[in-house]
């Protein structure tokens, strides 16, 4: 008996002994597994490194406080309002910061208004957020608090 080499088999699809004329898929399914456990890897990496929420922000150091003239404001009916103030900056300041955007603010923000809604107790405390929130707007997160030095009504 002898033993011949026969070629390979070059015939596919209809003429391939139980073909039906289509090629057989060769690890589709174990690529496509494949290609979407690395997308999950990567999407899990991206918003590890990138969106991950961290922990509280770092509060400001509290730095130098700085005092501002005290000025006479006009209130509704006669009545007038001589405030003082200091501001006190964050740490991080290293330049001399320059009063009057703190100034303007307050005069915007207390001109004008009856004796009776500055001189209580919360009303003022509410002023007083109200400028500090200004304040920060103006300097930039520069200033941390305000602080009343002086507050007389007439």
């Amino acid at each position: 008996m002898s033993v011949t080499t026969l070629p390979p088999n070059e015939t596919s699809g209809a003429d391939a002994p139980g073909g039906d004329g289509k090629k057989p898929k060769k690890g589709g399914k174990k690529k496509l597994l494949i290609l979407l456990v690395l997308l999950v890897v990567v999407v899990g990496a991206g918003w590890f490194f990138f969106l991950k929420p961290t922990g509280p922000p770092p509060q400001p150091v509290p730095g130098e406080t700085v005092a501002l003239e005290s000025i006479q404001l006009n209130l509704e009916g006669g009545h007038y309002l001589r405030l003082g103030m200091a501001l006190e900056l964050s740490a991080d300041v290293t330049e001399e910061i320059d009063g009057s955007k703190a100034l303007d603010s307050a005069i915007d923000l207390f001109s004008g208004r009856e004796m009776s809604e500055v001189n209580t107790g919360k009303q003022r405390q509410d002023l007083k957020a109200e400028l500090l929130k200004r304040l920060e707007e103006a300097y930039e997160h520069e200033v941390l608090d305000v602080y009343f030095t002086e507050f007389v009504t007439q």
